[in-house]
């Protein structure tokens, strides 16, 4: 990696001119704490950027939340109180089920499969984003979600009554879906939830539970690869429009290194982090066949709500993907 971050300086540092007189400061709000390889990953496209411009644009991500709360960070660069940021792409699902592609349960269970939906995916997606003043850069997906929990699970009928951290609308469908009991968390406040008994389950990344600690207050993670979520990062569509195209192409050439270099985080700390689980002390393993069977039933229902709330341009998203 060491070679990534030096090769993205590099790229930025070839493709910047001189470095206008006036220079401008990009605050970046991030929703995952500094360690986390989203922010690590967004730490480094902030240097090489700031690099490549020669200081004409000096981006300072905010990391944990610290400068806007996750479910605010969209919002705040639409309306121009951050001119950049990255947010986590289903929690905007309920403004257009286009964002909650990247969710359907089973879909894309697979690195390989996630790269595919995306590209199938990303013309829309930016056609939408760009409806609402902002502008896409890049996007990095989160390792293969699995289940959470502080009890042994092995059916769904064991899930009824289990306080489940929700955090987008297929994370609460699904706790509908398996009788749990949906609780909206944002990720810097999930080791607090926890603890204190707020949430006793969720999915979501062998990477978040790692940096969270969870095994302090949680005994299971079940490998059941629903989906791999994105990350990405977006910037207000009248301070792009005010870049200067040498700047841009800086920026453009930063933001391809970044999802690169964050992909490969993302595929190298998947079992790094699994092992982490286990040596904290969670047991760590393939969901039941049982429990495996129930919860495709419920993908498939899932899917199919997906793709009728989508209308055709989901529809058409999802053939393009599966003639990959």
């Amino acid at each position: 990696m060491k070679t990534l971050t030096n090769l993205m300086a590099a790229t930025a540092l070839t493709a910047a001119t001189a470095a206008p007189a006036f220079a401008e400061k990009w605050d970046m709000p991030l929703a995952y704490s500094a360690s986390n390889f989203h922010s690590v990953t967004a730490a480094e496209f902030a240097k090489c950027v700031t690099t490549g411009t020669g200081g004409d644009i000096e981006i300072v991500t905010h990391p944990s939340g610290s400068l806007f709360k996750g479910a605010d960070i969209k919002r705040a660069i639409q309306t121009g109180q951050a001119p950049i940021g990255e947010r986590l792409l289903s929690g905007h699902q309920n403004e257009d089920p286009i964002f909650g592609v990247d969710s359907v349960p089973f879909l894309a269970t697979s690195f390989d499969d996630a790269a595919k939906l995306w590209e199938a995916a990303r013309p829309a997606l930016e056609e939408t984003l760009s409806e609402q003043n902002l502008t896409l850069l890049y996007s990095v997906p989160w390792p293969p979600q699995g289940l959470y929990f502080k009890d042994e699970v092995n059916s769904v009928a064991d899930m009824e009554g289990v306080k489940f951290r929700s955090y987008n609308n297929a994370t609460a469908r699904l706790a509908e879906l398996t009788g749990m009991l949906p609780v909206t968390i944002e990720a810097a406040e999930i080791s607090q939830a926890f603890a204190t008994g707020v949430a006793e389950s969720m999915v979501s990344s062998g990477a978040t539970g790692y940096d969270r600690k969870v095994w302090e207050s949680l005994n299971y993670f079940y490998e059941v690869d629903a989906w791999l979520p994105r990350n990405y990062i977006m910037v207000n569509s009248d301070v792009w429009g005010g870049t200067s195209d040498a700047n841009k192409n800086v920026i453009n050439a930063c933001a391809a290194l970044a999802e690169y270099a964050g992909t490969w985080r993302s595929k190298e700390y998947t079992g790094f982090t699994l092992q982490g689980l286990r040596d904290g002390g969670m047991t760590v393993a393939p969901a039941s066949d049982a429990l495996k069977a129930e919860l495709q039933e419920i993908g498939a229902t899932m899917t199919s709500e997906w793709l009728e709330a989508a209308g055709e341009g989901g529809a058409a998203i999802v053939d393009a993907f599966k003639a990959e």
